[in-house]
């Protein structure tokens, strides 16, 4: 069984068992969260899609941990202007295990 889940502005999908990182969410680290933005919840040749959210279904998860992703480097350049910028950036994010889809 798998479902497809909306957190952070993106979307995952997610089977139990698996670990994902997501954007950042405000849980201590071993607390379990439910998520309720579920879109779409498959089981086999089966597959219920919301519109938008398949009603009654949630995804409960258990936070792993909380980190940083690798830095990402920006460089902007305009030749012969005498312009040249470094900038870089690490998104925080957290690590879920998923344990149970309830359909």
């Amino acid at each position: 069984m798998y479902a497809v889940i909306k957190t952070g502005g993106k979307q995952y999908r997610v089977a139990a068992g698996e670990k994902i990182k997501v954007e950042q969410i405000a849980a201590d680290v071993g607390q379990e969260i439910v998520i309720d933005q579920v879109l779409a919840v498959g089981n086999g040749a089966e597959l219920k899609v919301g519109t938008p959210l398949v009603s009654g279904a949630t995804v409960k998860a258990t936070v792993v941990a909380h980190g940083k992703h690798d830095k990402v480097r920006i460089f902007k350049l305009r030749r012969r202007k005498h312009y040249a910028k470094h900038q870089g950036h690490r998104q925080q994010f957290t690590e879920l295990q998923i344990q149970a889809i309830a359909a």
